[in-house]
């Protein structure tokens, strides 16, 4: 006999579309969060989760600074097979695509997460006034963080190039499967520099550093978006509150 009560309690949450590939590590580990931070005793509690890891998306940084391909149309193409899929909420494990999320969200007929803005939002509510940011160099330059932090209200401090030019090429070991000591070291130290430039709060701004996130003492708050990609997915897919392990953490 069918449980219609049970059946409307499933049904409340909406399936999850993850458009992902940009790393497919990233891609892997967002899913993961996403389990994890969903309260559940057994598998009917969880999300329905419908997942496009495309590696072939051209890379972001290089369209965005120096003409690279044009990553929008894959990015639009798997946009869409998500929501075919049935996807209700969209979210994009890549903070550097989101220089792409307004013009994909006119072109895709449900609720993409914009990641940089909830974390501006997050990092604020905090108590934060300047904010550090660990990301790519496309992000950096792009000034993506920057437009959401002052909305805001809050001031960004970046690296300086030689710095950043190290971030990148941890963010490039990480991609090849590399997240040793060598690579937490660098990104560690470039924080540490974002700090004694007068960072308050440091955002970790790239999935692929999310990867290592837990592994950076800073004497700051660090606020990983990626965590808070997760949590806000979560508060647009279903009712649950955020969990409490997304505070961010000072060592």
């Amino acid at each position: 006999m069918l449980d219609v009560g049970r059946t409307a309690e499933v049904r409340r949450n909406r399936t999850v579309g993850v458009l992902g590939g940009m790393g497919p590590l990233a891609t892997v580990e967002t899913y993961r969060r996403i389990v994890a931070s969903t309260p559940a005793r057994r598998d009917q509690d969880h999300l329905h989760v419908v997942i496009d890891s495309n590696p072939a998306v051209p890379d972001r940084t290089a369209a965005l600074l120096s003409g690279g391909e044009d990553p929008r149309p894959l990015l639009h193409a798997g946009a869409q097979r998500l929501v075919v899929a049935g996807a209700e909420v969209l979210c994009i494990p890549c903070n550097t695509a989101h220089a792409y999320h307004e013009w994909l969200q006119r072109r895709v007929p449900v609720p993409i997460v914009h990641m940089l803005r909830e974390t501006a939002s997050r990092v604020a509510a905090l108590g934060a006034r300047r904010v550090g940011l660990l990301a790519t160099t496309g992000t950096v330059a792009t000034g993506l963080y920057q437009a959401e932090l002052q909305r805001a209200g809050l001031g960004l401090v970046t690296l300086e190039a030689p710095v950043q030019s190290r971030v990148m090429d941890a963010i490039g070991a990480i991609k090849a499967g590399d997240v040793g000591d060598g690579v937490v070291s660098a990104l560690a130290a470039a924080a540490l520099c974002l700090v004694s430039a007068g960072a308050d709060h440091v955002v970790v701004g790239c999935t692929e550093i999310s990867l290592v996130a837990g592994e950076l003492p800073l004497p700051v708050p660090v606020v990983d978006a990626l965590d808070v990609l997760v949590s806000s997915t979560l508060r647009l897919a279903t009712s649950v509150p955020e969990p409490p392990e997304l505070v961010p953490h000072v060592v």
